[in-house]
């Protein structure tokens, strides 16, 4: 009798020590996921130039937390392991919010505007010429109105071009003329013909005009620094 009854006292025993093991495991798994759902919390209240600044550190934290985490869970029985990973995932997901919010603000800083580009765009439309001043696009159907629109963007523009423009706008315009010469082979008529050389006898001299121009106010301003 007395045999039977230490047997279901060691028998209980080691249920609590089970029981209890059980439920120190699923304590320690839910202090991590409260860690870091504070950490996220914290990170909420600063800006997000901020934590672009210390981003690798936020990052490392992140992923040193999240490891203890994933390790905790790992050790429960399956019922914890459904209940606590969804506790987990939530506060994740926090992160990953801000996550984007930080990298979506670096790639954008990332992108660096070519002002050449930018100068190109203007004169003859977005991406229709790249830094290859390759003008094969143009046509005897379409090489009239090119010149025309190219030559109203400047006329629109010219008074903010600056010496460095006016170089970059001269390589266009010898690339377009050059261009030019192809298409006269190719049927351009002489109507249209015609059209750009008073086009361009209306651009010569005003570019010429414009690009003294430019220097002279560069040259006066740099004096006055």
């Amino acid at each position: 009798m007395k045999k039977n009854v230490f047997k279901s006292g060691l028998v209980a025993l080691m249920v609590l020590s089970l029981a209890s093991c059980k439920d120190e495991k699923k304590e320690m798994a839910e202090k991590r996921i409260s860690e870091l759902e504070m950490y996220v919390d914290s990170l909420k209240t600063v800006s997000v130039e901020n934590m672009e600044t210390n981003w690798s550190q936020i990052a490392a934290d992140y992923d040193a937390k999240t490891m203890e985490i994933t390790s905790s869970i790992s050790e429960l029985d399956e019922e914890s392991k459904a209940e606590t990973q969804e506790k987990a995932t939530a506060v994740m997901a926090e992160y990953n919010g801000l996550k984007m919010q930080v990298e979506t603000k670096m790639e954008a800083a990332k992108v660096v505007v070519n002002p050449n580009q930018t100068l190109r765009d203007r004169l003859f439309g977005a991406g229709k010429i790249g830094e290859d001043m390759n003008f094969s696009w143009v046509n005897k159907d379409n090489i009239l109105a090119t010149y025309q629109n190219f030559f109203d963007a400047y006329k629109t523009n010219k008074g903010d071009f600056s010496r460095e423009d006016y170089d970059e706008i001269k390589l266009m315009y010898e690339a377009l003329d050059s261009r030019k010469n192809t298409v006269e082979k190719e049927g351009l008529s002489s109507s249209d013909n015609g059209d750009i050389a008073a086009i361009k006898f209306k651009f010569g001299p005003m570019f010429k005009v414009n690009r003294i121009g430019a220097k002279s106010r560069e040259m006066e301003e740099a004096k006055a620094e």
